[in-house]
């Protein structure tokens, strides 16, 4: 097998430099005072859910995204591998739950040792995560994420091109995991997808 296809990326440049974890925080908590818009993601996530909802942010980061959400008035329980921006999400948004999980292993039987056993509503993936991914665990991160959602319910994918993932790959992957495709499209704000799309945002229903 690949060496590479068994690594995760941010998992790497966080071990090579133990600094990067930091850095990244620290950038959007001054973006925020700098009353830049942060929450084109989130806004689109609060429209498709019905007050109250059940959400998992899969690859959480900071909690820039759950939190606005669980202030919305929804039930946002966030996950990431990375110790440093779990902290960050708890001080920041502490109307969440965050817990530090690696993605690429988080199935239901290890969400229920969080204290997590109900199915979720709409689970999203925001900030690149999936170009994270070592590429030998996507097809289990899909197959687990339709795992944790209820009947009926929805994920939310969404990254950038170049970073060795093809949309097209993607789309098939969701599919061979039980995912429906309602809808891509190339931002945020729902701009439609064309073959030159940089970015892709993908609607999956369970």
């Amino acid at each position: 097998m690949d060496e590479n296809a068994s690594q995760n990326l941010w998992a790497t440049m966080v071990a090579n430099d133990p600094e990067h974890s930091r850095r990244y925080a620290e950038r959007w908590r001054r973006l925020a005072s700098e009353g830049m818009d942060l929450d084109g993601e989130a806004r689109l996530i609060d429209a498709m859910a019905s007050r109250g909802s059940r959400i998992l942010d899969a690859g959480c980061g900071t909690g820039r995204v759950g939190g606005y959400l669980a202030r919305s008035g929804h039930q946002v329980t966030g996950v990431d591998l990375d110790e440093h921006l779990i902290e960050v999400a708890n001080e920041d948004h502490p109307e969440a739950d965050w817990y530090v999980a690696d993605l690429e292993s988080l199935d239901a039987e290890a969400l229920a040792t969080l204290g997590e056993s109900e199915p979720f509503d709409l689970v999203f993936s925001a900030g690149n995560v999936f170009g994270f991914l070592s590429p030998s665990s996507r097809g289990d991160v899909l197959r687990h994420l339709r795992g944790l959602l209820r009947d009926g319910g929805r994920a939310v994918i969404g990254f950038g091109a170049g970073r060795g993932y093809d949309f097209a790959d993607f789309v098939d992957d969701a599919g061979r995991a039980g995912f429906h495709c309602q809808g891509q499209f190339s931002s945020w704000q729902l701009d439609p997808f064309t073959d030159d799309a940089d970015f892709l945002v993908a609607v999956l229903s369970r």
